[in-house]
């Protein structure tokens, strides 16, 4: 399983675009919102095999705060399951606060930034073929 936090619909369609080609038969889970991943993630973490986490998420019109992906890493590294992370996230300072929260917990990381027309196709999908294959 591969959990994901993404809030951009674009996005999330080119994310299970590229896991399906590279691994059609996992399940994957999405939240776009921090606090209903910190409520729900717990009793998947087990199962999981990679997590990629977005800093910025917008609330949907009428919806309260969603939080970010700084969250989800405070609430990842305080838990006893470790996975591969992948920080997805264009807001640099955050995305390096998220990577410091991982590091000093000593989990797996790496950081992908969302640059250029094409970045979940070559980087992101790059960077899954690694963690994918060294937790095997």
């Amino acid at each position: 399983m591969i959990l994901l936090l993404e809030d951009n619909d674009d996005r999330v369609r080119r994310f299970r675009s590229v896991l399906a080609r590279l691994v059609p038969d996992m399940k994957v889970m999405i939240w776009s919102d921090a606090h209903a991943m910190i409520r729900e993630v717990g009793v998947h973490l087990g199962s999981s095999r990679l997590i990629s986490l977005d800093h910025d998420l917008v609330a949907p019109p009428g919806d309260s705060d969603p939080g970010d992906g700084l969250d989800v890493a405070k609430y990842l590294v305080s838990q006893s399951v470790v996975r591969p992370v992948i920080v997805h996230s264009s807001n640099t300072d955050r995305a390096t606060c998220m990577m410091g929260e991982f590091e000093l917990s000593n989990w797996p990381r790496s950081q992908v930034l969302p640059f250029g027309g094409t970045w979940i196709e070559d980087d992101w999908e790059s960077e899954v073929k690694r963690w994918l294959l060294e937790s095997k």
